[in-house]
């Protein structure tokens, strides 16, 4: 059952350059599409194209993958096919101030209703003045003014003709009319009135309580001869108005006349001039209507009110969302992530595409801004704020999940406003009855909108799991691959899309191998020698480092040598852990053997992630056995004092299974064995360490060394088959480190699982060590294979008559649990015997 070494010629699989017919990638065209992603192309379409509620897209894979520039690149060209949509603008309601109106306009045409807006203002202000102060208005104003003034002085004049004929005088005093005696003309003092006889005295108060009471009716005619005289100049106003009124806003109502609620609202617009008209002359009549007011004195000290005591203010028009093209200069087809979170949003030729990288619920939905006036906050409809929901409404919005999650009220609010299909702005202190703030209302506006949601697949199934509302709204997952198949075609593919990388971040262009060094680095990184990484973000920083490097060296393209040393220089940055790893163990702090042979005690291989850099490190695993008491027990001391992780103990555990149907099938195990990892004082987790964990077991119960030049790594089942394991090529390296600094001896190698070997990608070293046979890599299918390697006899096959050969490994481990299994029966009886003479 020997078991030969890995060529050195599968440690590495190098990139044939042959397939590449350019000098450098400058001569490619980029590749405009998403490599090797055609399930995520087919979703995407479909997502895009479906026009139901609750078909939004939950876009999903591994950070670094690209997810925001593919997605934006594929939306690009939809958008640009689609319709523009529609403008939104608030104007103030003349009826209800509280309640701005929103008004659905043209593309474009937001603007046009805003200019359009401040120049009928700009032309009244011009033209009104020189009309009302016209001969022919002030002399129709006089008129009226004079009848007024006529009627009030006629009344007053028959009052005082009366009053004479009684001998009474009505006086004007500063406190208003007053009746007083008369006697020859003059009016009679307090003092001699008194003196007149008593009869004279109750006549003549007798007919000024008459005269009073007749004072007191003209007095109270008054108020309604102003209100007929103010009727009668509104009425004039309204007259003159109204024609001027007409012809300015002609123009305007011309353009939107299709618009009804446009419409319907430069209606009230005109009868709101006309009524105030005088405001355009200056006066009295320059305060704010009496709708607005009475919204100013409810919300006056509690958010509301205005903000400006300009009066044409109500005349404006707040554009929330502008699709005009001067709003659409934003942006290109080969547009990124942060240049659109820059830029505030993207809008294509058509459809909006935004991304929102601060998720609040305020920069979703909108808010109403208030400002301090005189102690209080104050606001207006021209506070409105759009939300990112409005600017993108008839397109696409893009949203990071884990950033949405982490805001407060924001992932409800979104799925309140896709249940309603409309965007209502709330607060959130509104929306906690937290504050009970007097402010606008605005109209909600409807929404039809695209919602992505990008995160990672944990995020995604956690909220599918916990949230019921998820999946009735995210009914699209768009799910990224890891990786590609390593094939010429997409080898090419994957060189146009370096190309593309060099072009946007203006970076020297690859040469040939260049190209083939990359594709090399990434199937290290995909850990996998037949595939390659989708994991784009490593890959572009290794080009502007490898780009850093050639510049400085006055070179025209990058080569090999040059992404060669961006790798050197990445891990050298972050090696200081794996430096004073191997110092420890180098200098015997740690213990690990790499000559010699020991019973019981076997090198682990294992795989420290320390951020983006990630190296291994052997462990010393020993196992301890003795015979036990009515059944076999293998005690798991990381499991026992915490440190084992589930699946770590899972791997324990499926040793018992291994050994119960490996060893006397017909006689109840009596073993009692123990496994560490030997000064490991942190958590361990993973079942990669299994197979090295029965290594140890099975020497220690056949009394047979492990050579310490070996190390392991596999997990294994209850069958003894081992198992692929992960980081394969670092826990390779990790171990050879060791031995390289203490020297080569030519026994030294790792055993590895047969079914890794097609992720072989080791360094040079590592490959030169293995070609000078200096190093070997053993694929193992099956733990007898390992046995074998590992203690130098044959592992041993049950024969015919139910025993393994005499003198294999397995022979011997089966006499051992025999043993265990003998001493226990005698044990039991002496036990018993003595329970039995104690009695």
């Amino acid at each position: 059952m020997a078991v030969d070494p890995v060529p050195a010629d599968l440690l590495y699989r190098a990139c044939d350059l042959a397939q590449f017919d350019f000098a450098t990638t400058a001569e490619l065209e980029d590749h405009g599409g998403l490599v090797g992603q055609e399930r995520v192309l087919e979703a995407l379409r479909f997502g895009a194209s479906i026009r139901r509620q609750g078909y939004n897209l939950f876009v999903l894979g591994p950070d670094g993958a690209g997810k925001h520039e593919a997605v934006l690149r594929f939306l690009s060209g939809v958008a640009l096919r689609q319709r523009a949509p529609s403008d939104w603008v608030y104007v103030n309601n003349f009826d209800t101030a509280h309640k701005p109106v929103a008004l659905e306009l043209g593309a474009g045409t937001g603007r046009t209703l805003k200019e359009g807006m401040a120049h009928l203002v700009d032309d009244l202000k011009a033209t009104m003045p020189a009309i009302i102060e016209s001969e022919e208005y002030q002399n129709r104003r006089q008129s009226i003014d004079e009848e007024y003034q006529e009627q009030q002085e006629r009344a007053f004049e028959d009052l005082r003709t009366h009053a004479e004929a009684e001998e009474i005088a009505l006086l004007r005093t500063p406190a208003g009319f007053a009746l007083a005696p008369v006697h020859d003309g003059n009016v009679l003092k307090p003092d001699e009135f008194n003196k007149l006889p008593e009869d004279e005295r109750k006549r003549i108060e007798g007919v000024i309580q008459s005269l009073q009471k007749e004072l007191a009716d003209t007095v109270e005619q008054i108020p309604g001869w102003q209100k007929e005289h103010r009727q009668r100049i509104q009425a004039l106003n309204r007259e003159v108005a109204e024609r001027e009124v007409e012809r300015a806003m002609r123009e305007l109502r011309t353009f939107f006349d299709g618009v009804a609620p446009v419409k319907k609202w430069l209606d009230a617009v005109k009868a709101d001039l006309i009524e105030n008209i005088g405001m355009f002359a200056g006066g009295e009549s320059t305060q704010a209507p009496q709708a607005m007011l009475a919204l100013q004195a409810l919300t006056q000290g509690q958010g509301g009110g205005l903000p400006s005591s300009d009066p044409f203010r109500r005349y404006d028009v707040n554009i929330v969302v502008e699709n005009s093209e001067s709003a659409r200069q934003h942006g290109s087809a080969t547009l990124k992530a942060q240049d659109l979170a820059d830029a505030g949003g993207y809008i294509g030729g058509g459809a909006p595409i935004l991304y929102e990288d601060h998720p609040t619920m305020a920069n979703l939905l909108g808010r109403v801004e208030h400002m301090p006036q005189m102690g209080a906050l104050v606001t207006d409809f021209m506070l409105i704020k759009s939300g990112s929901l409005h600017r993108a409404n008839g397109g696409y919005l893009l949203i990071d999940a884990l950033k949405l999650l982490r805001e407060p009220l924001a992932w409800e609010a979104l799925k309140r406003a896709i249940r309603r299909r409309k965007v209502v702005i709330e607060s959130a202190g509104e929306y906690l009855s937290l504050i009970s703030t007097v402010t606008l209302e605005p109209d909600p506006i409807p929404l039809d909108i695209k919602i992505v949601l990008l995160g990672d697949r944990y995020l995604y199934y956690m909220l599918s799991n916990l949230d019921p509302d998820f999946g009735e709204l995210f009914k699209v997952a768009a799910d990224f691959e890891d990786e590609i198949d390593r094939e010429p075609d997409n080898e090419l593919l994957y060189a146009r899309l370096l190309a593309g990388f060099c072009r946007e971040e203006n970076l020297l262009p690859l040469d040939r191998s260049g190209v083939g060094r990359v594709v090399e680095r990434s199937a290290r990184m995909a850990e996998d020698a037949e595939k390659l990484t989708t994991v784009l973000r490593p890959i572009v920083d290794l080009l502007r480092e490898a780009d850093h490097i050639a510049r400085s060296e006055g070179a025209i393209a990058m080569s090999a040598s040059h992404v060669d040393s961006a790798v050197d220089a990445q891990i050298g940055r972050a090696d200081r852990l794996r430096e004073r790893s191997l110092e420890m163990i180098t200098r015997d702090i740690i213990m690990i053997d790499t000559e010699g042979e020991r019973i019981g005690q076997v090198n682990g291989l294992s795989v420290l992630s320390m951020g983006s850099v990630s190296f291994g490190r052997p462990s010393r695993i020993t196992a301890r056995v003795r015979m036990g008491l009515g059944s076999a027990r293998v005690m798991d001391i990381e499991r026992e004092v915490a440190l084992g992780g589930p699946i770590h103990t899972k791997g324990v555990l499926i040793l018992s299974g291994y050994l119960s149907g490996q060893f006397l099938p017909e006689i109840p195990l009596s073993m009692s064995a123990s496994i560490v990892f030997e000064q490991s004082y942190g958590g361990v987790d993973g079942d990669s360490a299994s197979s090295a964990e029965l290594y140890a077991l099975i020497s220690a119960l056949a009394e047979a060394p492990i050579a310490q030049g070996l190390a392991v790594t596999g997990s294994v089942n209850q069958l003894g088959e081992v198992q692929a394991i992960g980081g394969v090529n670092d826990k390779i390296e990790g171990f050879f480190d060791i031995c390289m600094r203490r020297g080569l001896t030519g026994d030294q190698g790792v055993l590895i699982p047969a079914a890794n070997v097609k992720h072989l990608m080791v360094r040079q070293d590592v490959v030169d060590a293995v070609e000078r046979g200096m190093f070997a890599i053993y694929p193992i299918e099956h733990v007898e294979e390992g046995v074998e390697l590992l203690m130098g006899a044959p592992a041993g096959v049950r024969g015919p008559d139910g025993h393994f050969p005499p003198g294999t490994i397995y022979a011997r481990t089966e006499d051992r649990l025999a043993a265990f299994a003998d001493n226990q029966r005698r044990f039991a009886q002496r036990s018993d015997d003595n329970g039995k003479r104690g009695a």
